[in-house]
């Protein structure tokens, strides 16, 4: 990713929307080339290259399958505030513990019980191709008035900003 799409307003939106939400879930394809998907807290924002930054244990079974196939995709939600993502990129094990204690927050602990010493521990790195996102109206009145609107209209009501990012 270059430096002027990590500058652009649709990227710096992108990274606003999901900055406050914690957890996503992490769609990985499995050795029978199904898709598999699981929980993940996201440890930090999208950093200064455009990457997403996962704890996890090196011999998890989604390390394998990242590591048969590093294509895969990460969904946000916060349906209160109308706030949806969808990113879609490489992933690949990191296990530098330089990087490891550089990104390291104590609340891991509750997964890490021994925190960066933890035998195992390492990171999954997120570098983003592609994003999609959609931000609504988030106050209860402001989709009231949308809706109200539509339907007197006589017109679909507008779900709010929808942006496709290709970052490659």
């Amino acid at each position: 990713m270059n430096k002027t799409q990590l500058e652009s307003a649709d990227f710096q939106k992108l990274c606003e929307m999901i900055k406050d939400i914690d957890f996503c879930m992490l769609t990985t394809v499995d050795e029978n080339n199904d898709l598999h998907s699981r929980p993940m807290s996201l440890n930090s924002e999208v950093d200064s290259e455009g990457n997403l930054w996962f704890f996890t244990y090196g011999n998890s079974h989604k390390v394998s399958e990242v590591n048969r196939t590093p294509k895969c995709s990460i969904s946000f939600a916060k349906p209160d505030d109308y706030r949806f993502v969808s990113i879609s990129g490489r992933a690949e094990l990191i296990t530098d513990k330089r990087k490891i204690e550089e990104l390291w927050k104590p609340e891991l602990k509750i997964w890490f019980p021994k925190g960066t010493d933890e035998p195992d521990i390492a990171l999954l790195r997120l570098a983003i191709d592609k994003a999609e996102f959609w931000d609504g109206p988030s106050s209860t009145v402001a989709k009231v008035v949308s809706f109200v609107s539509a339907l007197v209209k006589g017109e679909s009501a507008s779900a709010g900003e929808n942006k496709k990012l290709d970052l490659r």
